[in-house]
């Protein structure tokens, strides 16, 4: 079995970074919040993952792997 590299953090593999947080950004822009409690609420209110957002986002993940084992081939090492 071949094991591939893989930095111990990478914001192109994190599937927060790159999934649940855009989209949740995208929500919340340009709303305003007196308290956490009604960050946390609105934030749970809108987000609730289902079955195909994590076949959506395990899909992406793996598309990013693949990016990021090309590049690491384009630069020759």
């Amino acid at each position: 079995m071949n094991t591939v590299p893989h930095p111990a953090y990478s914001p192109d593999l994190a599937p927060c970074d790159f999934y649940v947080f855009p989209k949740m950004k995208l929500w919340l822009k340009g709303l305003h919040f007196i308290s956490i409690k009604e960050i946390q609420a609105e934030s749970h209110r809108y987000y609730t993952l289902t079955p195909a957002d994590f076949n959506e986002c395990f899909q992406k993940l793996q598309n990013c792997w693949d990016h990021c084992i090309q590049a690491q081939s384009d630069r020759g090492n």
